[in-house]
């Protein structure tokens, strides 16, 4: 009987004949060094390509802050205007009605307080057109102003207040000099480019048009897209058989996302404007345009989002005895929700700065008062700095720059909001 062969102790090798191991070769140790300076070179591509992107940033954020910050300023001049030897033909009973602007502006106050600048300073077309509108309301808040001598804080003309900023003419700057010797000139904040709408004087421009326009708009897009596309989402990733055709599906939502963005404003003016005639230049029109572009980015980041949910939670749910509508609606969409917000409001931010499908369907015409409805004429705050960027007269420039700079203001807040709800409601599993 053949016993088993007990296994055999390996001798131990002396320490001035062991074999080198592969560690310790030249070879593999100049191969550990080229790795390492590798991984150091990867590391210092990588940081110089974040602090590229960042002073890229920086530039635009210091370019625009340097340009446009002055927009929101403007120059005043101290002007006093004697209304009582003027000798306005308008009584207070006039004031007193609904068409007190229009008796105002036919008794020749206009006239009246630009020839009191000139005469007072020596000098024609010192004040802004809009400047006489000051003195409108205070004589329509206080009619006694009709009796007297006033002084007023006016807005200069626009060659005026770009001397004022040091970026006007030798003549323009001269007089500047001289007016601020009298002690007569200041800079105020320019809280009318917050409130007013489009105009052709840039020193009476405002944005508050085109703003409240974009926020129609985007009402109308979140609320057309935001549930079409959820539910959409939830049924490809929850219900949807698995076959050719949904797949043709998914491919053409991936194909939308990519198609550029004036292909939707075509798409807007031959159905929206061409067939059902809907108003042209309306918000509700730029939203359902908008709607149809920001769709499919919303159905693939709610698909993405439900998919990241754990198959264990549906199990789970299932196991308990939920239905599968309760397991959808109760349990995987709660869940998936920060995900869906965030592409949302991504989607959403993109759709606030496009221009080419909004120019398509004639967003894009001097609105000089704010929209009143959905169907109201109205603009948008990028089409509105393209329009003002298209202007000559140099004003303009700096009023540009202060709109550029309250848009991207709007669109860090809405990212903002959006890496707030992921945090907020993120769940680590």
């Amino acid at each position: 009987m053949n016993r088993p062969r007990l296994a055999e102790r390996p001798v131990p090798v002396p320490e001035d004949t062991r074999t080198p191991t592969d560690w310790a070769t030249p070879a593999m140790q100049a191969r550990l060094r080229r790795r390492y300076a590798a991984e150091r070179r990867f590391r210092r591509l990588g940081l110089a390509a974040v602090a590229l992107s960042a002073g890229f940033l920086l530039f635009l954020l210091a370019t625009m802050l340097a340009q446009g910050s002055s927009g929101f300023t403007e120059t005043r001049l101290r002007v006093p205007v004697d209304l009582a030897a003027a000798r306005l033909t308008i009584t207070p009973a006039q004031l007193s009605e609904r068409r007190a602007d229009l008796a105002l502006a036919g008794a020749g106050l206009q006239a009246v307080v630009e020839n009191a600048a000139s005469r007072r300073y020596g000098a024609p077309a010192l004040l802004s057109g809009g400047a006489w509108l000051r003195v409108r309301d205070a004589i329509k808040a206080d009619p006694a102003l009709l009796h007297r001598t006033a002084t007023f804080d006016l807005p200069v003309s626009s060659a005026l207040d770009l001397a004022a900023k040091g970026k006007g003419t030798p003549q323009a700057t001269a007089l500047v000099a001289r007016l601020r010797a009298q002690g007569v000139l200041g800079r105020h904040l320019n809280l009318a480019f917050l409130t007013d709408a489009d105009s052709t004087d840039p020193t009476r421009i405002g944005i508050w048009g085109a703003f409240l326009g974009s926020l129609l708009t985007l009402v109308v897009t979140l609320a057309l897209a935001f549930p079409i596309g959820l539910l959409s989402a939830l049924y490809l990733e929850e219900y949807a058989p698995r076959n050719r055709w949904t797949d043709l599906i998914e491919v053409s939502i991936n194909n939308l996302a990519a198609v550029p963005s004036i292909i939707f404003g075509l798409l807007g003016l031959a159905v929206f404007l061409g067939t059902f005639g809907l108003p042209r230049s309306a918000p509700i029109v730029g939203g359902l345009t908008l709607a149809l572009m920001t769709m499919p980015v919303i159905v693939i980041a709610g698909r993405n989002a439900i998919k990241a949910v754990p198959p264990s939670i549906r199990d789970g749910a299932l196991a308990i005895g939920a239905s599968p509508v309760q397991v959808v609606f109760h349990h995987v969409l709660p869940l998936a929700l920060p995900g869906i917000l965030t592409g949302t409001i991504i989607g959403m931010a993109r759709a606030l700065g496009e221009t080419a499908p909004l120019l398509m369907i004639g967003m894009r015409a001097f609105i000089a008062a704010p929209p009143s409805g959905l169907t109201s004429p109205a603009t948008v705050l990028p089409v509105q700095i393209f329009l003002w960027s298209d202007q000559v007269d140099r004003g303009f420039v700096e009023k540009t720059s202060a709109a550029i700079i309250v848009l991207l203001a709007f669109l860090l807040a809405m990212n903002g909001l959006a890496i707030y709800l992921r945090n907020r409601f993120e769940t680590r599993w």
